[in-house]
């Protein structure tokens, strides 16, 4: 979930085969940074392409789509020595997408390096310089984009974007986002009198966090009114900070909010909200209501991952529009086949077409998303989405005084990913003063592990004034599953206390 990005664009290149004028995708791979009128130049034109594109028929979107795919394998070949072993010299511009392996990313990190299209980047050197907070943010080697995944499906994964990418990625954001207050976006289109909190893990580098901090770099006029918040902290000091900020706009984790929303319905939150962007969790009608009616503002949801940042926006009918201009999703079964559509796939295969850098090509994304076969009653050519996401609880503790504590899941997780180095792993609440810790290691690497992830969890609850919470920890122990097979990282198991909405 990002807060309202920068326009962005790219220049057009006509169709020979059609004779329409459409939007291509060219990315040099040059040896500097590309000069600022080039990047403006990509930037206003990318605003035309998704304006127009999301206006169209859909037709044109689908058009676009298949130019997009070849031109990324044929850039995939030419600059990707890994994508050329996959091709196996199978011509890109006839290779149909379901010809192609599944990529997983534990994999494509073990070869990085023969991976991305610039033989400048190497991993080791990426993995230092997103070992340092100060360069959140910033260009690497003056003209990448970097951020990580968080690491749930094993190892973090490095993304890397050039300015063509972010170009793209900034447009949608901007633009396929639904104005939630309209006379408000037209008295104030540069959004000089907003006031934007973001609420997420601000140390680490993140794509959401990223993309604050490069936007308050490009736009140092907006800085002092657009800050990041860590949810690491306790609530109190949170609320604290936040009073003190007094956002107009609160960009955040759907289970994030709902905790907000609490402090805001005790007394304890004061800020003049107008509007609340969530992403990066599910967010069910139940949540959404509590949220809009304790903010007494409006929502608005987006679906995006590390992988691709805007996978798709909200429109008025709280329908999530797949931006299938630029990316392609793919639900499959357990065996990798196509699902009908209308029904979930075990996972889903995503191809980036805006990223020609570091190719993603039917890359498993592990969430579980529908293709509707329906066009939508908004009028969108786009594609309607229904996204299964995580399916992680808040949990709801008490300390020794008996005062109720909410943790939001995505706080718990980052501390054992950031503090610990454990990806695999299980948060099971027994009772409101008992946390149960399973990992799946078992030999003596999952021992040390366990004693990384106590000491992780326990330095965190105290900080929350948990420290009269019990944690029991099991090294080779296999992970609950739920009714979907889906395996929650954090679970309020049968505590009653613990809301679920």
């Amino acid at each position: 979930m990002r807060p309202q990005a920068s326009l962005a664009g790219r220049p057009p290149r006509g169709n020979e085969q059609s004779g329409q004028a459409t939007f291509a995708h060219e990315h040099p791979i040059d040896a500097s940074a590309a000069p600022h009128g080039v990047q403006a130049w990509r930037e206003a034109w990318a605003v035309c392409d998704v304006a127009v594109t999301g206006q169209g028929p859909p037709a044109l979107w689908q058009g676009l789509q298949e130019q997009r795919r070849v031109a990324l394998f044929e850039a995939a070949v030419a600059r990707s020595p890994l994508m050329r072993r996959v091709f196996a010299g199978r011509d890109p511009r006839q290779l149909p997408l379901q010809q192609l392996p599944v990529q997983r990313k534990s994999e494509l990190m073990r070869h990085f390096d023969d991976w991305v299209a610039d033989p400048r980047l190497h991993l080791a050197e990426l993995r230092r310089f997103a070992a340092s907070a100060t360069r959140i943010g910033h260009p690497h080697l003056g003209q990448y984009t970097v951020w990580q995944s968080s690491g749930s499906s094993g190892e973090p994964t490095l993304f890397v974007q050039d300015g063509a990418a972010m170009a793209v990625y900034d447009a949608l954001e901007t633009l396929r986002r639904p104005w939630l207050q309209p006379w408000r976006r037209w008295l104030d289109p540069a959004a000089l009198a907003e006031r934007t909190a973001f609420v997420g893990a601000t140390t680490g580098h993140f794509a959401s966090t990223v993309n604050v901090e490069r936007l308050r770099l490009r736009q140092p006029w907006r800085a002092s009114n657009l800050r990041g918040f860590s949810f690491l902290q306790p609530i109190d000091e949170l609320v604290q900070a936040l009073n003190a900020f007094r956002p107009t706009v609160l960009a955040t984790y759907p289970t994030v909010a709902l905790a907000l929303a609490e402090q805001a319905e005790a007394g304890r939150l004061r800020v003049p909200l107008a509007e609340v962007w969530t992403g990066g969790e599910a967010l069910s009608p139940a949540m959404r209501r509590v949220i809009v009616e304790r903010f007494d503002c409006a929502l608005a949801h987006s679906y995006g991952a590390s992988e691709f940042l805007a996978l798709a926006g909200e429109c008025a009918q709280h329908a999530l529009h797949l931006n299938a201009d630029w990316v392609i999703l793919e639900p499959v079964d357990a065996r990798g086949r196509a699902v009908a559509p209308g029904l979930a796939g075990h996972t889903t295969l995503l191809t980036n077409l805006a990223n020609h850098v570091q190719p993603l090509l039917r890359c498993d994304l592990g969430d579980r998303v529908a293709l509707s076969p329906q066009r939508c009653a908004c009028g969108s050519p786009l594609p309607v989405i229904e996204v299964q996401g995580r399916v992680d609880d808040a949990l709801l503790l008490r300390d020794a005084g008996g005062r109720a504590v909410r943790l939001v899941p995505l706080a718990l997780t980052t501390v054992l990913e950031e503090h610990a180095q454990v990806y695999a792993f299980q948060i099971e609440q027994r009772s409101e003063r008992e946390l149960l810790l399973r990992l799946p290691q078992g030999d003596r690497a999952g021992a040390a592990a366990r004693r990384r992830a106590c000491a992780a969890l326990r330095s965190f609850l105290a900080q929350q004034g948990l420290g009269n919470v019990a944690v029991e920890a099991h090294s080779g122990a296999p992970v609950r599953r739920g009714r979907s097979g889906k395996a929650p990282r954090v679970s309020a198991g049968r505590c009653q206390s613990c809301e679920r909405i």
